[in-house]
């Protein structure tokens, strides 16, 4: 058994490489093998957002405060608040992130497969991200 007590490990600030913004994140789990999934506490500052990118076995999020958006290729995005949960099925291209005025707080569990939980793209652009939601 592992156990970690609340304020043990840092909060992280997500890298540039796949998040536009400012976004921190909280290690909740990341089960040694044989088990497989990873779950972080994501908090976007308003305007910020992922990079598009795919898991190889699907990801959950569950939105803890806040409201943002939640985006798939060729699709207007979804406005997402506080309660409401996403299931994302392996290998479907989207985005997430904080609405253009106010924070966003999830949390997201997936999978790794080879020790990698998320195939990560292009850059979100602004043009995609200010698309009117559906």
């Amino acid at each position: 058994m592992d156990f970690f007590a609340a304020g043990s490990r840092p909060t992280l600030r997500a890298s540039s490489d796949y998040f536009t913004g400012t976004v921190w994140q909280d290690p909740i789990v990341e089960a040694p093998a044989p088990a497989r999934v990873r779950a972080l506490r994501v908090a976007f500052d308003p305007g910020a957002r992922t990079a598009w990118h795919t898991h190889p076995l699907g990801q959950t999020l569950h939105v803890l405060s806040g409201a943002g958006l939640f985006g798939l290729r060729n699709a207007p995005p979804r406005v997402i608040r506080a309660g409401d949960t996403i299931w994302i099925p392996p290998g479907e291209e989207h985005w997430h992130g904080a609405g253009p005025t106010t924070g966003m707080v999830h949390l997201a569990i997936q999978e790794a497969v080879d020790g990698k939980a998320a195939d990560w793209l292009e850059q979100v652009s602004d043009a995609d991200y200010a698309r009117p939601p559906a």
